[in-house]
């Protein structure tokens, strides 16, 4: 294993991050071996649990590693995946495809969140708030997707912001944060949820697609934890790649 060397002019929990990244490159990870328990991992690298915590966390939300309780943390393994150099913002796609958004609902609130969007922005305190940004967004003739996102604490973010306008234009002109990356996971399943399906104006019998979307500033800092909900009549996710 080779030496955790630190660079004052780099983050610590980016420096960590790219040591796993490197690390779980090794054949022996690469195999299947687990990784060192938090702990000896941490005392290896001469960083704290939470810093070592943040990187693992983000390799997991990406799909390089898999982390099982009392069993520990490996590299995953390989499935059919197909990666997207870019992307863009809801606003940005709806552009390209020549559709003016509406929007049908826009709710602002403050609170508590799951262990998977503490864990995602490196929090543990469950009574903590959030602020939670929850839109209804479709063409002029019908809703097509619901938005839930959540973000992190430290960037504070206002309640009271313009939220009619594209959500990452304010983060750059309000907060100066530049989002820089996204990493996307897209599942399917039926409506199911009565309040759901009424957004949506479909039946609880209809499918849906979910997306979920962790996005980063330029520093990789986590910034939004965003889940939406589309209509699956009115959204198609197609991926460009070459080898």
């Amino acid at each position: 294993m080779t030496e955790f060397k630190k660079d004052p002019a780099i983050p610590l929990h980016i420096q960590a991050e790219n040591y796993i990244r490197n690390l779980i490159r090794e054949e022996e990870y690469a195999k299947g071996k687990l990784l060192p328990n938090e702990v000896e991992l941490s005392e290896m690298m001469g960083i704290s649990r939470n810093t070592l915590r943040q990187a693992i966390n983000k390799l997991v939300y990406e799909g390089l590693l898999v982390r099982k309780k009392r069993f520990g943390t490996q590299v995953a393994k390989k499935g059919i995946v197909s990666g997207v150099l870019s992307w863009l913002s809801f606003s940005e796609e709806m552009k390209r495809l020549g559709i003016e958004v509406r929007n049908y609902e826009l709710h602002v609130s403050n609170r508590k969140v799951t262990e998977e969007v503490r864990s995602f922005f490196g929090r543990k305190d469950p009574d903590e708030k959030y602020l939670c940004l929850e839109r209804v967004r479709g063409s002029k003739d019908y809703p097509f997707v619901y938005f839930i996102s959540y973000f992190n604490p430290n960037i504070k973010m206002r309640s009271n912001e313009d939220f009619s306008q594209p959500l990452y234009e304010i983060m750059k002109k309000e907060l100066g944060i530049t989002v820089k990356r996204s990493c996307e996971q897209i599942s399917a399943r039926l409506a199911l949820d009565e309040t759901l399906a009424e957004r949506l104006e479909i039946t609880t019998a209809d499918p849906i697609l979910i997306r979920k979307r962790l996005v980063y500033d330029e520093n990789g800092t986590p910034i939004e934890f965003n889940i939406g909900y589309y209509r699956s009549d009115s959204f198609s996710y197609t991926v460009d790649s070459v080898r």
